[in-house]
């Protein structure tokens, strides 16, 4: 069967494994890359479709149909660097052999290419094999100059088409402009995104720990992980998750939300005695945990709660579990919030329900409400 579709093109590049390959010990050299390569198969996640394996790289597509945002795109490919990353330390720490493989596995690393554009899908034996000029194009942008005129060895490659059909414009500002140039295509725009930051900042990333937790729920939406955070942090789910009218992202660095960032949320209706609420992420940790301090409304000198989300993979989809911790304040102030609880606990449940329901209706309908 022979179709034709529109959407990304993903190639996952194992840097430096052909000279890696022939300095060393074939056998030893072949259980590194079968390592690593199942790192990259096991992290490329919807609404990524492995096509085939290549050698030392994996060759993937997404058909649009989940409507991600550009930021949660960008954030599985830095955690796809990340996991890479990792195991690549781990073998490093791991191994007792001296053979030249094991000796230089950490000279690997990974480089990624982002293209979009029009391409025939058909099926071959157990692969969906992709043909196009879009697909040769991505293939020949994996022959480059990226590292010799900009010294960036670990990189994402996006061409121009990538990035606006992800929406990552804002959030690539500081990225490394660059072109290349191929006799038979002509000059192909692109925007360098350095990974080694990413990993260092990874390394950096703070964990909280919730104390005091007095509210503990969880709801299973059937969506896949990558699908539920993205619709986590998109203030028009929030909205319907804390059932406010309206929020809005204050804080963004070049766009990006992160760390530091705060949810901005507008209530109105029996919740309007709340008035404002201003929701400062504390820990951000895409597809696994968001934790974010509360200034609770009342009367009085500063009362505040922090509040996580965790998401966890089961069969069915996504588990969503929602915690609350201990509050900080006058003691007066937290006894009257305490009285809150019930309630509280009831408009929780409600906007979690709520929540699964519009999370699961996007995918029906392959659109963002």
């Amino acid at each position: 069967m022979t179709e034709s579709s529109g959407g990304l093109l993903l190639i996952a590049d194992i840097t430096g494994y052909t000279v890696f390959l022939q300095d060393s010990e074939l056998e030893h050299a072949r259980g590194t890359l079968t390592a690593l390569l199942e790192v990259l198969v096991a992290g490329t996640r919807p609404p990524l479709t492995i096509s085939r394996l290549e050698g030392d790289a994996v060759f993937s597509y997404g058909i649009e149909e989940l409507g991600l945002r550009g930021q949660t795109f960008l954030e599985m490919i830095e955690g796809l660097y990340v996991a890479f990353r990792r195991a690549i330390d781990m073998m490093v720490l791991n191994t007792m052999c001296s053979c030249n493989a094991c000796a230089n596995i950490g000279n690997l690393d990974l480089k990624f290419f982002v293209h979009h554009g029009v391409f025939l899908t058909q099926d071959v034996g157990r692969y969906r094999d992709l043909v196009g000029s879009d697909v040769n194009l991505i293939h020949r942008l994996t022959k480059n100059t990226v590292t010799k005129t900009t010294g960036i060895a670990a990189y994402v490659l996006y061409t121009e088409a990538a990035i606006e059909a992800t929406g990552l414009g804002p959030l690539a500002g500081d990225w490394t402009t660059h072109t290349e140039t191929y006799e038979d295509v002509g000059t192909v725009a692109c925007r360098i995104q350095d990974l080694h930051p990413v990993w260092t900042a990874a390394a950096d990333r703070r964990v909280v720990t919730l104390e005091g937790v007095f509210i503990d729920m969880s709801i299973d939406i059937a969506a896949p992980r990558e699908v539920v955070w993205d619709r986590l942090a998109d203030p028009v789910y929030r909205s319907v998750l804390f059932q406010s009218e309206s929020q809005e992202i204050e804080g963004t660095v070049g766009g990006r939300t992160d760390a530091n960032s705060t949810f901005v949320c507008y209530h109105g209706g029996m919740m309007d005695m709340l008035g404002v609420g201003r929701h400062v992420i504390v820990e951000w940790r895409p597809f696994e945990r968001v934790v974010f301090r509360e200034g609770i409304p009342l009367p009085g000198p500063a009362l505040h709660e922090m509040q996580s989300f965790e998401l966890e993979e089961i069969e069915s989809g996504t588990r969503l579990r929602r915690m609350c911790g201990s509050m900080t304040g006058p003691a007066l102030g937290r006894l009257m919030a305490r009285m809150l609880v019930p309630p509280l606990r009831k408009q929780m449940v409600n906007g979690m329900e709520r929540f699964r329901v519009e999370v699961e209706k996007s995918l029906e309908h392959s659109v963002t409400p």
